[in-house]
């Protein structure tokens, strides 16, 4: 495979069924729609973690979050762990960023040339009130009377699109004015929006595109009888993102949601023209991808952090020199196959440690025969969690494994809304132990959690200790604040 420039683009927050290509009735996404029809659409991509900056750290070194030790919002990549930046750096290819990074400050060594408007986790700490699990802080009753940003629907600018904007430029003015006479070797360029991540301040014309009337009511919704699982539930009342709403709140939420995701796509239309009028398009492999979804209202969530298809389920697309074009692959796939792809993509020397990792380049997984039994896995120990939560994800069964609590065990292919929880079922006993001993294979769960919780806890303790932390409110945001452009 002859090397080429790879341009990755990453959209935050964004859930996998929100696209016009993955079957979505009703939201606009002309470009990536384009994007899936001249490359390959990945049905069943993952995060590694449904969380920023964990996914993220993932994202950057291959490797899982029980590996890496990047487990929440206050522990970000900060470069002591080899990233595929750093690959490229090493072989002398051109490598930089432009938007969101979510790293920890900007003097870290992170294996990027060069960074505009980057953004990191605010002043180089991040939520770390929300890190405090070990025991979890009391629970306030008042908190729930406070508007979540589901409930702040709305039109307008935000800086966070603002931001976006101001990203799209600078990605075009990069592939115009430095990509496109940069070649010598290949050359990487990361694209990193904040939309369709809250707040839900969508600029026109996408907030009028779609009509709150025209949205459905939430699905699964706990007003109406379902009952969420008890680690969730847990989560649920801790985070503050769906306080406050009433049903017509939650359908003005989600059409703003359609109107930012239709917002993200419109930017990244301006980035994949400015690739063609560089004349790049013929040896630029695009890879688009997502950090983790969004629950849009679904079990009475909005956010991340829990292991259904809206939260866990990505976007995934891949174009470019030897891509086959209007394809689909059903194989899963996640956020560590990115690194493999890039280090291939760019013809960098693998490296005798790659086969440790636990990825495989997108390219390979796509020209391989159909594997839906390929093994997905994600984590989670961050914001509400009281205990650690693994998903395993093989063929038709994803397998939610919560630390001091029951499993959850459910069949896609007869019930993709995940409505059944067939783990107490005595049929499904062997499956799930064959699932759990999957896990296991991977990592001990109780050694995770109690790691993950021992780290945080020095954490803690670096910053003056639990109650100086929760008096003071330390890093008590609903979101990271968009970079001075």
């Amino acid at each position: 495979m002859k090397p080429t420039n790879v341009l990755f683009i990453m959209a935050d927050e964004h859930n996998r069924a929100m696209l016009g290509c993955s079957g979505h009735p009703i939201v606009q996404t002309p470009n990536l729609d384009g994007l899936a029809k001249s490359g390959i659409r990945f049905t069943n991509a993952y995060t590694n973690c449904p969380i920023c900056v964990p996914a993220r750290a993932s994202l950057a070194t291959g490797r899982y979050n029980h590996d890496n030790h990047y487990w929440d919002n206050a522990t970000a990549y900060d470069g002591r762990v080899t990233s595929w930046g750093h690959r490229l750096q090493e072989a002398g290819i051109l490598v930089e960023s432009i938007g969101k990074l979510h790293y920890r400050k900007d003097d870290d060594p992170t294996g990027f040339d060069k960074r505009q408007v980057p953004m990191y986790i605010k002043d180089g700490v991040g939520s770390i009130t929300a890190a405090i699990r070990d025991p979890m802080p009391p629970f306030d009753p008042e908190s729930k009377k406070k508007p979540g940003f589901a409930a702040k629907a709305c039109a307008g600018e935000s800086d966070y699109t603002k931001y976006d904007l101001r990203v799209a430029e600078l990605a075009s003015q990069w592939l115009g004015n430095v990509g496109k006479y940069h070649n010598t070797k290949p050359w990487c360029l990361f694209v990193s929006f904040l939309s369709p991540h809250y707040p839900l301040t969508v600029p026109e014309p996408y907030y009028s595109m779609y009509r709150p009337d025209d949205m459905p009511g939430p699905k699964l919704d706990p007003e109406e009888g379902y009952r969420r699982h008890p680690w969730v539930e847990i989560l649920a009342q801790r985070q503050p993102h769906a306080n406050c709403l009433t049903l017509e709140k939650s359908k003005a939420a989600m059409a703003a949601y359609l109107g930012l995701c239709s917002f993200v796509d419109n930017q990244i239309g301006l980035v994949l023209k400015s690739l063609e009028a560089a004349g790049l398009s013929e040896n630029t492999r695009i890879i688009f991808t997502s950090d983790h979804g969004e629950n849009a209202g679904a079990r009475g969530l909005w956010g991340k952090s829990v292991f259904y298809e809206e939260s866990t389920g990505i976007p995934m697309l891949i174009s470019g020199p030897d891509i086959s074009a209007g394809s689909v692959c059903d194989t899963p796939v996640s956020l560590v196959d990115i690194y493999p792809t890039i280090i291939k993509s760019t013809g960098v020397q693998e490296k005798p440690d790659d086969n440790n990792l636990p990825g495989c380049s997108l390219i390979d997984v796509a020209v391989q025969t159909k594997n839906k039994n390929r093994v997905i896995f994600s984590q989670y120990h961050a914001s509400a969690s009281p205990t650690g939560g693994f998903m395993i994800r093989k063929g038709k069964f994803k397998f939610n494994y919560y630390v001091d609590y029951q499993p959850e065990l459910f069949d896609l292919d007869v019930d993709p809304d995940e409505e059944k929880n067939l783990a107490q079922d005595p049929k499904y006993a062997e499956v799930c132990s064959e699932y759990e001993k999957l896990l296991r294979e991977i990592v001990d769960p109780e050694v995770a959690d109690r790691q993950a919780k021992d780290d945080q806890n020095a954490m803690i303790d670096f910053h003056g200790g639990r109650e100086k932390i929760l008096r003071e409110k330390m890093g008590v945001q609903s979101y990271t604040p968009a970079p001075a452009i």
